[in-house]
C-alpha cells in the first residue's frame, strides 16, 4: 500500500533546486521557545518537535541553544540538507522524513511543538489530523505554536477553491508559487482547538503592502495552545 502524503509535492521540487534553504530561524519561533520552555528543567531535557521543519533553520537554533530537537518533513531533499547542516556543525537532532498526520514519534514525548506555516499546506481534514497527532506526542502541559495563513490573505482571494478547503492556482499576493494552501478563518481555528487544548493566545496579524496602485495583504494566525486532558 502506497504511503499517504498530505503535502504538496511542489515543496520537494523547491527544496531540490536549492530554494527556501533558510539559514536563520523565524523570530516568532525563537520567542515561543524561550517563553514556553518548561522552567526547572535543563535545556538538554526539554524536547522540541517541529512539524514541517524544512531545511531545519528553526531546529538548528534550538539545538545550538542546547535543546533536544526532532523534526519531520515530507521532503526528502529538505531533511537531507538539514541532516548535513547539523552534522557539519556537530549538532544532534532526530530529523525524519514523514507525514504530518502520522508523526513517527511516541506519545507524550515532547515539551514543545512548532508548526511554522507547514500544516497550512494541508487541507482542513488533514490539518485537523495533524494537530490531533501533535497533541498526541506532546506531554500533558506541553505547548504548541500553530502558525497558519488567514482567509484575509490576498493570495486566498486570488486563487481557486480546491478540495478539502484548499486554495489552488494562486496568482496574487505574497504566496504565489507556494502550491496548495489552506487559509483559516476564526471558526476554523476555534474548531481545531475545541477539545483537549487550553488556548493561551490567538493572534491575527496583517501586513499591508501599498506600492503605487497595488495593495496586498499578508495575513496569518499565531496560536499558542497547551495540551490538557480531553473532557
Amino acid at each position: 500500500m502506497k504511503e499517504e502524503r498530505t503535502f504538496d509535492p511542489i515543496w520537494e521540487d523547491i527544496y531540490r533546486r536549492g530554494d527556501h534553504l533558510n539559514r536563520y530561524p523565524w523570530d516568532l519561533v525563537v520567542s515561543f521557545v524561550y517563553c514556553y520552555a518548561p522552567r526547572g528543567k535543563s535545556r538538554s531535557e526539554i524536547r522540541v518537535l517541529e512539524v514541517g521543519c524544512g531545511a531545519g533553520s528553526n531546529l538548528w537554533f534550538a539545538a545550538r541553544e542546547g535543546f533536544d530537537v526532532a523534526g519531520v518533513d515530507c521532503s526528502e531533499s529538505a531533511i537531507a540538507f538539514a541532516r548535513e547542516r547539523f552534522a557539519s556543525e556537530g549538532l544532534a537532532g532526530d530529523l525524519r522524513v514523514g507525514d504530518f498526520t502520522q508523526l513517527p514519534f511516541e506519545s507524550d514525548s515532547f515539551d514543545l511543538a512548532i508548526d511554522r506555516a507547514a500544516i497550512t499546506c494541508c487541507g482542513l481534514s488533514a490539518g485537523a489530523r495533524a494537530v490531533a497527532d501533535v497533541r498526541r506526542v506532546l506531554r500533558p502541559g506541553g505547548d504548541f505554536l500553530f502558525n497558519a495563513y488567514s482567509d484575509h490573505h490576498t493570495s486566498h482571494m486570488s486563487g481557486t477553491p480546491g478540495p478539502d478547503g484548499l486554495t489552488v492556482d494562486i496568482n496574487g499576493g505574497t504566496l504565489v508559487g507556494a502550491g496548495q494552501l489552506c487559509f483559516y478563518g476564526r471558526r476554523d481555528i476555534d474548531a481545531l482547538f475545541s477539545e483537549g487544548w487550553n488556548v493561551l493566545s490567538v493572534q491575527h496579524t496583517e501586513s499591508v503592502e501599498e506600492l503605487g496602485d497595488d495593495r496586498s495583504i499578508h495575513a496569518e494566525w499565531r496560536v499558542i495552545a497547551e495540551k490538557v486532558e480531553a473532557r
